[in-house]
C-alpha cells in the first residue's frame, strides 16, 4: 500500500485555520499570480506550487 501524503492546505496558502473566507481567497489569489505558468514559463516548481495552491483555494472555499 502506498502511504499518502497529508497535505495542509492552510499551510499550503499560509494562512491561519481560523481565517476567514476572504482572507483565503485573498492568500489564494497572491499564490497564484506569484506562480501562474504564463508568469513562469517553463518552472515546474512554480507549476506544482500553483497547482497546489488551485488545489488548497478549492478545498478550502467548499
Amino acid at each position: 500500500m502506498i502511504p499518502t501524503m497529508e497535505i495542509d492546505y492552510y499551510e499550503v496558502l499560509g494562512v491561519s485555520r481560523s481565517a476567514p473566507a476572504e482572507e483565503v481567497k485573498k492568500a489564494y489569489r497572491k499564490q497564484a499570480m506569484k506562480y501562474h505558468p504564463d508568469r513562469n514559463p517553463g518552472d515546474k516548481e512554480a507549476e506544482e506550487k500553483f497547482r497546489q495552491a488551485t488545489e488548497a483555494y478549492e478545498v478550502l472555499s467548499d
